[in-house]
């Protein structure tokens, strides 16, 4: 199922949203044009998480410092579908969230989703020698905080019934929770996930269930800080 858009409207033009599909297309273009190819920027930049934990592990020449490069795997991509369908997400889902935070607060909601869910991804699998790159930890905390805020929101989504394709408008609530469900349920049958871009062809499902996670823990913490503001 592929989510199109939803009904919400946005009251402010989601600048934030905007700028960080560019910024990811624009590494993607890198990964791609410069130095190198797109396996080699994946070991550069990607989260290595034995490098985290062993400094320097891998000894792979040019690699960016362990730390660096919580950061710098959110904005790599393993390849163009792997790129596509995150900015789909971000875009559905990212320029609502925006309207609701404020562009300042959801930029920092947004790196903290996603450094917090490859951070996760790494002490799960702390010997794991397979890059992690990837928007994907960061879009799920939006998908949690939007499964807070607008559960009753319409997310008009496509629907691939063998050769019958249909768009179906579904309850955020509905489209949300089957799609975190699904990642729960691959935890437990991939549970050595994140072979990744590396050619086995894995997921990390781990990071996305910590980046929703971390989503909603955010979420209800502003509308705490909303509560005593008017308070």
């Amino acid at each position: 199922m592929f989510p199109l858009y939803s009904n919400r409207p946005v009251e402010r033009f989601p600048l934030v949203t905007v700028f960080l599909i560019v910024v990811n297309i624009w590494a993607f273009w890198f990964q791609i044009s410069g130095e190198g190819s797109l396996s080699v920027s994946v070991m550069r930049y990607g989260m290595i998480p034995a490098d985290l934990f062993h400094w320097g592990a891998t000894g792979i020449e040019g690699r960016l410092p362990a730390f660096q490069t919580l950061f710098s795997s959110m904005f790599m991509h393993g390849g163009f579908l792997h790129l596509g369908a995150n900015m789909l997400y971000l875009w559905v889902f990212g320029r609502t969230v925006e309207d609701d935070f404020g562009r300042l607060r959801f930029l920092a909601f947004y790196l903290f989703c996603g450094v917090f869910a490859t951070a996760a991804f790494a002490v799960a699998f702390p010997s794991g020698a397979v890059p992690l790159v990837g928007a994907s930890g960061a879009i799920a905390g939006i998908l949690g905080a939007y499964f807070l805020r607008f559960p009753l929101s319409r997310i008009h989504t496509m629907f691939f019934f063998i050769i019958v394709v249909k768009v179906i408008a579904v309850p955020a609530i509905l489209f949300l929770g089957l799609w975190f469900a699904i990642q729960i349920g691959s935890c437990f049958i991939h549970y050595t996930a994140a072979e990744g871009v590396s050619g086995q062809g894995g997921v990390a499902w781990i990071s996305h269930v910590a980046g929703f996670v971390a989503g909603m823990v955010w979420t209800i913490f502003e509308l705490r800080r909303r509560y005593l503001l008017r308070g």
